[in-house]
C-alpha cells in the first residue's frame, strides 16, 4: 500500500493553475527527486502533502499512521538550549526513559532488590530503552552534528548564537534523526560544504523511510534518489531513475512526442486539402464527406501529444580569446591568516594554457580568499603571484558586491564598455533574457539570478583568456547552469574555479586542487577521479599486493580528456570555418556591387577585411588538418 498518493490533483491560486491532474504514488522506502524551474509549484506540492493547502480538485491520500517530517517542524527557536541539547530533543522519549531507569536503579539499590515491582519495571523499561536505540542515541547525535559541520566547541553554543545557515543545518539534523516514514526535504544541501553533503548522502542512502527531496544539486540527486518527479508547464511528470537517467528518458520522450506530433500534423494538413477540394465541388455528398473528414481531424488533434513549451534559456558563448603564453599563472608560497587563524600556508599553484582547475575544500578554508589574492584584490601575508605573457584575466565574484548599485542594467554595461553602441548592448541583453522592459531596472533591485546573468555578460564582453570564477552556478536555475556548462566546455582559454556543484566540477575539471588543513593538494582528473583517488589513498594496502604502476590511472584519464578536447576543437573549428566562409561570401558580394566600386575608401577597407578573413580561414584549415591527422 502506498504511503502517499496524488489522485488527479489540481492546485490553483485564483485564476492561476500551478499544476493540474497530477498523479503520484510513493511507496515505502522510495526516494524521489522533485525538480522543476523556480516558481513551478514544487513548494506547493509539499504544502499539499503537509495539509497546509487543500487541492482545488482531486485527492491527496495519506494513511493515518504515516509520520511525515519537515525541516519547518523543528524551528530551533529555544535560545536557552545549546546546539547539542536542542538536537537531543528529538530523543525526548529515550531521555525520559533514561531518567526513569536511573530513578529505578536508585530505588533498587536502596531496597537491595527486595521489591519485585521495581525489578520488573526496570526490566521492562530497559528492554524498551534498548529496542528504541537508547544505547546509541548519544553517539548518533554527535555523529550527526559532526557530519553537518559542527565542531565540538560549537555543540556547546546557545542556539541564539547560530547563524541562519547553522540553524538550518541543526533543523536538518533533528529531522534526519527523527526518522519519519516520509521525509520531505527542500534544498537540504544549501549551506553545506562538500564534506557535509557527502555525509548527508550516506545518511539518506541508509535511511529506511521514503523521501521526497527538492534539490538543484544534480550530483546529490544522482547519489540519493531512484525516481524523479518534474513539474513543468503545469504538469507533473514521473519517471524511473535519478536525475541523469531521467533527463535521458525525458529527451527521448520529447523527441518521440515531437515525431508523433509532426506526423499527425502532416496528416491533418493532408485531410484539410481534401476538404478544400470537396468544398470546390459543392455537391451534397461532398458536404457529408467534409463533415466526416472534420471529425477525423478532431480525433487526430485529441490524440496528439502535448509538446512542452520552448525553454527560453539565455544564450551564452565565450568568444575565442587571444592566445596566451603556455604558462598562464605562477603562484608560490602563498600564505594568509585572519585574526590568528591560518587559512593556508606555502600554497603553490601553476596554471598552463588549457587547464581547467577547480578548488575544493570545506567552507571557510580560504578558497575565495585565494582567488582574491591572485587578483591582488586582497593583501597576502607572504608569497608571489605572476601572470604569464598575454594573459587577460576575467573574474566572476561570488557575492557580486560591485553590482549592488543604483545604475540601470543598461548603464552598468555601457559604463563598463563605453565603446559599444546602445543597440549592440540591447542585443546582448536580449540574448541574456533582458527585454526592453527590463533594461531600465536598477541593479540593486535585481534578483540573484538576474544579477548573475549581468555578471556573466560583463565577463564575456571583457574577452578574457583566463577565467577566475567563484561559485558561478549560485543563483542560476538548472537550465541556466547547463547553458553555462556548455559555454565553458567550448571556452578555449584557461579556467580556475571555486564551486560546490560537483556535477558542474565533474563535467569541466581536468585538475582538482583540494585544501587539506593549511596545505593545497593537487589531483589530476575530475570530481569522480578525485573521490576514487581519495578512497584509494585511505584504503590500507593488502599484504603481498604488488604496487600499482604509478600514475597509470591518471595517464589513461588524461589521454581520454585530451581526445575529447581534440574532437571538441575540431567541431569548433568547423563551425568557425562555416561562419568565416559565409562572411567571405558576403564581403565578395559587397565588392562586386557597382556602388561599392565607386567608393575607393570602402573598397580598400573591404579588401583588407577580405584578406584578413582569408588568412583566418587558412590558419584554421591548417589546424584542422593537423588535428584530424592525429
Amino acid at each position: 500500500m502506498p504511503i502517499l498518493s496524488f489522485q488527479n490533483v489540481t492546485a490553483a491560486y485564483a485564476a492561476n493553475t500551478v499544476f493540474h491532474n497530477a498523479v503520484l504514488q510513493v511507496e515505502k522506502g522510495e526516494k524521489i527527486g522533485l525538480i522543476g524551474a523556480n516558481g513551478c509549484g514544487k513548494t506547493t506540492l509539499f504544502r499539499l502533502i503537509s495539509g497546509e493547502l487543500q487541492p482545488t480538485e482531486g485527492n491527496v491520500v495519506i494513511p493515518f499512521a504515516t509520520r511525515i517530517g519537515f525541516v519547518e517542524q523543528h524551528a530551533c527557536g529555544n535560545s536557552a538550549r545549546t546546539v547539542y541539547e536542542e538536537l537531543l530533543t528529538v530523543f525526548r522519549p529515550l531521555t525520559e526513559m533514561e531518567a526513569q531507569l536511573e530513578e529505578l536503579h536508585r530505588k533498587v539499590d536502596l531496597t537491595s532488590g527486595k521489591v519485585p515491582e521495581y525489578l520488573e519495571r526496570q526490566s521492562q523499561l530497559n528492554e524498551a530503552f534498548v529496542a528504541g536505540g537508547g544505547l546509541t542515541y548519544v553517539s548518533r547525535a554527535h555523529a550527526a552534528l559532526a557530519g553537518l559541520g559542527f565542531t565540538k566547541a560549537e555543540e556547546s553554543l546557545p542556539v541564539s548564537a547560530l547563524s541562519g545557515g547553522q540553524r538550518t543545518k541543526l533543523s536538518l539534523g533533528k529531522l534526519l534523526l527523527s526518522e519519519p516514514e516520509l521525509m520531505l526535504l527542500d534544498e537540504p544541501t544549501n549551506h553545506l560544504d562538500i564534506s557535509s553533503v557527502e555525509w548527508l548522502e550516506d545518511f539518506l542512502s541508509g535511511f529506511k523511510g521514503a523521501l521526497i527531496v527538492i534539490s538543484h544539486d544534480r550530483y546529490f540527486l544522482d547519489k540519493v534518489t531512484e525516481k524523479t518527479a518534474e513539474i513543468s508547464a503545469g504538469k507533473l511528470y514521473v519517471g524511473k531513475g535519478a536525475y541523469t537517467e531521467y533527463m535521458k528518458q525525458k529527451a527521448l520522450r520529447i523527441e518521440s512526442d515531437r515525431r508523433v506530433y509532426e506526423k499527425g500534423m502532416i496528416e491533418i494538413r493532408r485531410i484539410e486539402k481534401m476538404i478544400e477540394q470537396q468544398k470546390q465541388f459543392g455537391q451534397e455528398r461532398n458536404y457529408i464527406t467534409i463533415a466526416s473528414k472534420e471529425k477525423q481531424i478532431e480525433r487526430i488533434r485529441r490524440s496528439l501529444p502535448e509538446l512542452p513549451p520552448k525553454e527560453h534559456a539565455f544564450r551564452l558563448k565565450f568568444e575565442t580569446p587571444l592566445r596566451s603564453g603556455d604558462e598562464v599563472l605562477f603562484a608560490e608560497s602563498l600564505s594568509k591568516s585572519y585574526d590568528g587563524k591560518q587559512l593556508f600556508e606555502d600554497a603553490n599553484l601553476k596554471l598552463f594554457r588549457g587547464d581547467r582547475v577547480f578548488l575544493l575544500g570545506p567552507n571557510g578554508c580560504g578558497k575565495s580568499t585565494l582567488l582574491r589574492l591572485i587578483l591582488n584584490r586582497e593583501p597576502m601575508d607572504s608569497g608571489l603571484v605572476r601572470f604569464g605573457v598575454g594573459v587577460r584575466p576575467g573574474y566572476y565574484e561570488q557575492t557580486q558586491r560591485e553590482l549592488m548599485n543604483e545604475k540601470t542594467i543598461l548603464q552598468e554595461i555601457y559604463d563598463a564598455f563605453p565603446s559599444m553602441t546602445v543597440p549592440e548592448i540591447r542585443n546582448y541583453l536580449g540574448a541574456f533574457r533582458f527585454g526592453n522592459d527590463a533594461i531600465d531596472k536598477q541593479m540593486s533591485s535585481l534578483s540573484g539570478g538576474e544579477r548573475a546573468r549581468v555578471a556573466l555578460l560583463k565577463l564575456i564582453l571583457s574577452k578574457p583568456n583566463l577565467l577566475i570564477l567563484d561559485e558561478p552556478t549560485n543563483h542560476l536555475d538548472a537550465a541556466s547552469v547547463e547553458v553555462l556548462e556548455q559555454a565553458l566546455d567550448g571556452f578555449e582559454g584557461t579556467m580556475l574555479c571555486v564551486s560546490h556543484d560537483r556535477y558542474f566540477v565533474n563535467k569541466l575539471a581536468n585538475r582538482i586542487l583540494c585544501f587539506k588543513g593549511t596545505d593545497l593538494v593537487a589531483i589530476d582528473g575530475n570530481y569522480d577521479d578525485y573521490v576514487l583517488q581519495m578512497k584509494a589513498a585511505q584504503a590500507p594496502a593488502s599484504a603481498g599486493e604488488e604496487p600499482k604502476k604509478p600514475n597509470a590511472y591518471q595517464l589513461r584519464k588524461e589521454t581520454e580528456r585530451a581526445e575529447r578536447r581534440r574532437l571538441g576543437r575540431i567541431r569548433r573549428i568547423e563551425e568557425e570555418l562555416q561562419r568565416l566562409e559565409e562572411k567571405k561570401t558576403a564581403l565578395s558580394d559587397l565588392l562586386s556591387q557597382p556602388e561599392t566600386a565607386a567608393d575607393y575608401e570602402k573598397v580598400i577597407a573591404l579588401t583588407a577585411e577580405l584578406s584578413e578573413t582569408d588568412g583566418q580561414i587558412a590558419a584554421l584549415e591548417e589546424e584542422w588538418l593537423t588535428l584530424t591527422e592525429e
